[in-house]
C-alpha cells in the first residue's frame, strides 16, 4: 500500500522497515527507515481535516517565515515529492505528507515532572512569539470554529433540546454544573470584542506529545502542526493546563484521582511567560487562570454535547464513556476553580 506513496517523496530503493509509531488518535503514522535515513509518514484523516492542502499550505507558509526570519530555529519542514509538493494524493488511500526523523529526539505521552511541562509550555510560548509578525489572515482555517466556546455552547442548547431524552435525564447533574459555569462562556464572548486580546499564530493542541525533547528533556520544537491557525493565547495554555495539572487524563473513572497540582500550573506560567512575557498584554496577563477555566469547560460540554447526541464525535468504547469523560472534566474543573484564589495571582509575581 505504501510503496507507491514513498516513491512519490523519492524513496526508491527497498525500505528496510515500516513501523506503526506514537500513540495520535487522528492520523495514522508509520516511522518508514529508507535510503539509510529515518522517517515520519503520516495519512491525513480526512472525516477530521477536510481541507488537507490548507494545512500544507500552513505548514510551508510557516517553513519559509521561519527559515527566513529565525533560521536557527529547529523547525522540521515536510519532505517534498519530485513534484515539489509537501502533501501527496493517492485516490485509494488520501493524503500523505512525510517529515525527516530526528535523531535523539523523542516525545512524551503522559507529563511526568514539573520540569517537562515547564520545558513544553516554554516551546508553545516561543513558537508564537516567533510568529508575532506573520500575517494572520495569510493561515488558512484547517478546523472552522475549533475553540470557538459560544459555538459549543450553542451546540449543548441544542442538544438538550433534540438529543437522546434518556440520556438527557440520566445528565441531569452534570447538565445543571454546566449551566452553572455559563460564567466562562460569558467571559470568552467579552474576550472577543476586546483589542486586548490578540488573534495570534496558535497551535490549538498543545498536548505534551505534540513537543520534541532531546536526551536531557530539554524542549527541542513543536509539532503536529494541523490545527495551527489564528487563535487566541487561552486555547494554548487552556490545553497545556486541561492535560499537564492532572495526574490522570479525561479517560479516568475513578474521580478520586483527579487533582490540581500547583507545582504543574506553576511551572506552565513561568514557561510560557519566560517567551510570551513582552507580547501578551497585561489584560491577558491576567487572564492566565481564566485560560485554564476555558479549555476545561469547552471540553467537557463537546464531551457531554456527544453523550446526548449518542456519540457521534468523540470514538466511545462503552456506552458512558463520554458521560464519564464529561463528568471527569467537570471534576478537573471545580478543582481548578477551588484554587483560584491560589493560584490566579500566581504570573503577577512575574512582572
Amino acid at each position: 500500500m505504501l510503496e507507491s506513496v514513498l516513491q512519490a517523496f523519492g524513496l526508491t530503493d527497498e525500505f528496510q522497515k515500516v513501523e506503526t509509531f506514537g500513540s495520535g488518535l487522528i492520523n495514522h503514522t508509520w516511522k518508514v527507515t529508507a535510503n539509510g535515513r529515518e522517517y515520519i509518514l503520516q495519512r491525513i484523516n480526512q472525516i477530521v481535516f477536510n481541507d488537507p492542502e490548507a494545512i500544507a499550505f500552513n505548514i510551508n507558509l510557516v517553513a519559509e517565515y521561519l527559515k527566513a526570519n529565525h533560521p536557527n530555529y529547529s523547525f522540521i519542514a515536510p519532505v517534498a515529492t519530485a513534484g515539489g509538493s509537501t502533501m501527496y494524493y493517492s485516490r485509494k488511500e488520501g493524503f500523505f505528507r512525510l517529515f525527516p526523523f530526528v535523531k535523539g529526539s523523542f516525545s512524551k505521552d503522559v507529563v511526568q515532572t514539573p520540569g517537562q511541562a515547564f520545558e513544553a509550555a516554554a516551546q508553545f510560548g516561543q513558537f508564537t512569539k516567533l510568529l508575532c509578525k506573520l500575517d494572520i489572515h495569510q493561515l488558512k482555517i484547517t478546523i472552522p470554529a475549533f475553540h470557538d466556546l459560544t459555538l459549543r455552547y450553542r451546540q449543548f442548547l441544542t442538544a438538550l433540546e433534540n438529543g437522546n431524552q434518556q440520556r438527557i435525564q440520566e445528565s441531569t447533574e452534570l447538565i445543571d454544573k454546566l449551566v452553572a459555569h455559563a460564567d466562562i462562556v460569558e467571559e470568552y464572548n467579552r474576550i472577543q470584542t476586546d483589542a486586548s486580546f490578540k488573534l495570534r499564530v496558535t497551535h490549538h493542541d498543545t498536548k505534551i506529545s505534540n513537543v520534541l525533547f532531546d536526551a536531557q528533556e530539554k524542549g527541542l520544537c513543536v509539532i503536529d502542526l494541523d490545527t495551527l491557525m489564528p487563535g487566541y493565547f487561552i486555547s494554548d495554555v487552556g490545553d497545556m493546563m486541561r492535560t499537564y495539572l492532572s495526574p490522570v487524563s479525561e479517560e479516568e473513572q475513578d474521580f478520586s484521582k483527579i487533582e490540581v497540582r500547583v507545582d504543574f500550573y506553576k511551572a506552565i506560567v513561568r514557561g510560557y511567560f519566560n517567551e510570551m512575557n513582552g507580547e501578551l498584554t497585561e489584560t491577558e496577563k491576567h487572564s492566565f487562570f481564566y485560560a485554564g477555566k476555558f479549555m476545561i469547560y469547552m471540553q467537557a460540554m463537546r464531551f457531554l454535547t456527544d453523550y446526548l447526541n449518542d456519540d457521534v464525535y468523540y470514538d466511545a468504547k462503552y456506552p458512558a464513556h463520554n458521560f464519564t469523560r464529561a463528568g471527569n472534566q467537570l471534576v478537573l474543573l471545580e478543582k481548578l476553580i477551588a484554587k483560584e484564589e491560589e493560584l490566579a495571582l500566581v504570573p503577577e509575581g512575574l512582572f
